[in-house]
């Protein structure tokens, strides 16, 4: 038996299923999200090193001229007398003919001693620091001496031909004396005077029938900046026997 379709049955669904079913627009699609690259972390050992290096970079104060170490050179003395003041001649050199030696802090000057002054007070060599001119070391010899005396009467002597050394001497906070020997057995006694303004190192011995003394002197505040370079100087002297 055959089945009748009605019209009015088949608009009636057709509209029922066109309302329960509204058109949507395809969605356009997704964007790709961006790939973040994360580059890999150093090593342990490499982090721990740089902060330890810009921690010693930011703690480490730069040095200044006092903490830099002082270099020398050395002088060779003649002790020469006055009559013989200015060499030798002929290709004798101060090294070769030699008496005593020092060392000279790098920039410190010589002063000229004048031939009058070596035949008055017997001094022989001069540097000073041209930045203060009373910091500075000479020698001074005097002839026909074979044996030191007493340290005191050593000292006492030395001021009655340095008019500033017996003012340090008066005015001094303190005076002390010692006598040492170098490793070949010479015997050296050596000085130091403390004063209000100034303080100075000595260092006398007997060589060669002379008796030879080494000055270092310098102003109190100069001293305090520079005792350690003054002090090498000082122990730098020593005759060539």
């Amino acid at each position: 038996m055959a089945t009748i379709f009605s019209p009015s049955a088949l608009f009636s669904s057709s509209t029922t299923s066109s309302s329960t079913t509204p058109y949507k627009p395809p969605l356009p699609p997704p964007q790709a999200k961006p790939h973040l690259t994360i580059p890999p972390s150093p090593p342990l050992t490499i982090t721990l090193t740089a902060t330890a290096l810009a921690a010693t970079i930011l703690t480490t104060t730069p040095p200044s001229l006092a903490d830099t170490p002082a270099s020398y050179q050395t002088y060779y003395g003649t002790a020469a007398s006055a009559a013989n003041y200015g060499g030798y001649g002929g290709n004798s050199s101060k090294k070769d003919s030699a008496e005593y030696i020092y060392d000279v802090p790098d920039g410190w000057k010589e002063r000229l001693v004048s031939k009058v002054e070596k035949g008055t007070n017997g001094t022989d060599s001069e540097f000073y620091n041209p930045r203060k001119k009373t910091e500075k070391e000479y020698l001074t010899f005097l002839a026909g001496f074979r044996q030191l005396a007493p340290k005191d009467v050593i000292l006492n002597n030395l001021a009655l031909s340095d008019v500033l050394l017996q003012d340090l001497i008066a005015s001094a906070d303190s005076v002390s004396s010692e006598e040492r020997k170098d490793e070949k057995g010479q015997v050296y006694y050596v000085y130091e005077i403390d004063g209000v303004g100034a303080h100075s190192l000595i260092s006398v011995t007997c060589a060669r029938n002379k008796l030879y003394a080494h000055f270092v002197n310098a102003p109190t505040p100069e001293w305090k900046k520079d005792e350690e370079t003054l002090r090498h100087i000082h122990e730098s002297f020593k005759t060539i026997v």
